[in-house]
């Protein structure tokens, strides 16, 4: 159960993060924001409920963060300078 929301988190995550970059919101951040903190809370407890090759769990982990902090940070700077326009 565990492992299938934490995957429900991950693509969920990315999937939202994509969106946010095309069409930045506030509320589209927060909820990114979400979904991240989520994925990275259920990550922690499966890596130390059931470990694993942590080498490779890091990885994949740093891919995805690199990922989604990209399209997030990429959001947030459309939606500042959007903001700050009007």
């Amino acid at each position: 159960m565990a492992l299938a929301l934490h995957l429900i988190f991950a693509f969920g995550s990315m999937g939202f993060a994509t969106y946010v970059f095309i069409k930045p919101s506030k509320s589209g951040l927060f909820t990114a924001y979400t979904l991240v903190f989520s994925t990275l809370i259920s990550g922690f407890y499966l890596v130390l409920s059931k470990p694993a090759n942590i080498l490779e769990v890091c990885t994949m982990g740093l891919l995805y963060l690199g990922f989604v902090s990209f399209a997030i940070v990429s959001a947030r700077n459309k939606l500042a300078r959007a903001v700050s326009k009007n």
